[in-house]
């Protein structure tokens, strides 16, 4: 659902006292969660948490701050909230399972990616405040590189890092330039879409896992019937997207997915592990030919903690990086980037230690990934 409501438009009376009554109805339900979560936009929040017992609560470059405009939250409050984000559908599958992933906007201000869940028998909310605009790849100063890998015509292409790290942003960004600069047809798998590409040089269709399609895994074997150039998969969740994602990779198409990994080295050794243990050896060589690259990244706060900075590392797969790859001699892969500046590869510790060098990020939070 989407809704055209911005703070301005709250009723002057509405105050912390009054914005979250128990009786209402689902248009001042929508009012007051618009205002919620456009002061969170107004004040540069990423995300937006509304548990019972507390106001709703911003993060906001890394920092959990409260909302002003808004008093102690109820679950009754925190449902009416939900119901408004969803449709029929998908308030009854919350009901049932628990739980929901769901796509939220309001016009002019953000789009918004959500779970609803319950914790202790109340129903709690996260979202994640998306932008409109997708932003370039310099603009995020990603590395050059990536201009050339995504314009691969086939192979595996991994962004990866935990959850808030800023995964989606960059494969959005991957993809808008493709977008500009190349005539594909572009398949996303998403859970739920974020961004909203529109079509430019490039076909984009965009699939959501749940209202789309019924999981990765399926939305990604029906993409191979669709005559894509390009596969977009969310997350790579389990065994069976993972082995049709490889097998993607090798027949004519670039794959591009995202998995919950720290490094390089580590994103190998999670996919080879998804594999019972008679099928790994099969599975290293496939990756050792499929893969394109890894870009592991995550966010560090600037010095005067207004903004975030992303510090990555980069594999690229060379000859000797498949040959580790093949061999499954993956704790040799951070000695290879150390020594690959030649092809493009460097290292998180090398990234992080650029950007204290200059300057740009917090020193205890950079000191900190750096001990990790």
């Amino acid at each position: 659902m989407s809704s055209d409501t911005a703070l301005t438009d709250l009723p002057v009376e509405m105050t912390s006292d009054t914005v979250c009554e128990e009786v209402w109805g689902e248009s001042s339900a929508r009012i007051q969660l618009d205002a919620i979560l456009t002061e969170a936009v107004s004040i540069g929040g990423s995300d937006i948490h509304f548990s019972v017992g507390l106001k709703p609560t911003y993060r906001r470059h890394g920092d959990l701050v409260p909302s002003e405009i808004s008093g102690i939250l109820k679950t009754e409050i925190i449902s009416g909230y939900g119901q408004v984000m969803c449709d029929d559908r998908q308030w009854t599958h919350f009901l049932e399972v628990g739980e929901i992933d769901l796509a939220y906007e309001i016009k002019d201000i953000s789009r918004f990616r959500v779970n609803i869940y319950q914790q202790k028998g109340n129903t709690s909310i996260a979202v994640r405040s998306i932008p409109t605009k997708i932003p370039k790849l310099d603009d995020l100063k990603m590395p050059e590189l990536l201009k050339g890998m995504v314009q691969k015509k086939q192979g595996l292409f991994l962004v990866t890092g935990p959850t808030g790290s800023g995964k989606s942003t960059t494969l959005a960004a991957m993809i808008d330039y493709l977008n500009h600069f190349k005539k594909e047809h572009i398949i996303t798998l998403e859970d739920p879409i974020e961004y909203v590409h529109n079509h430019n040089q490039s076909i984009i269709d965009q699939r959501e896992i749940g209202a789309d399609t019924q999981s990765f895994a399926n939305g990604l074997r029906a993409a191979l019937r669709q005559d894509p150039d390009v596969i977009l998969v969310g997350e790579m969740r389990d065994h069976e997207t993972i082995s049709i994602a490889l097998t993607a990779a090798e027949t004519g198409h670039l794959v591009l997915g995202t998995l919950h990994t720290s490094s390089a080295a580590a994103t190998i050794e999670r996919i080879v592990d998804v594999f019972a243990p008679e099928q790994q050896p099969q599975i290293t060589t496939q990756l050792s030919g499929a893969l394109v690259g890894i870009l592991a990244q995550r966010l560090l706060p600037t010095p005067d903690f207004n903004g975030r900075v992303a510090v990555t590392e980069l594999m690229v797969n060379t000859p000797s990086i498949a040959n580790l790859v093949r061999s499954n001699k993956t704790h040799q892969i951070t000695s290879m980037l150390q020594m690959g500046a030649e092809e493009g590869m460097y290292t998180m510790e090398s990234s992080i230690k650029a950007v204290l060098s200059a300057h740009a990020v917090d020193v205890d939070a950079a000191e900190s990934l750096l001990g990790e």
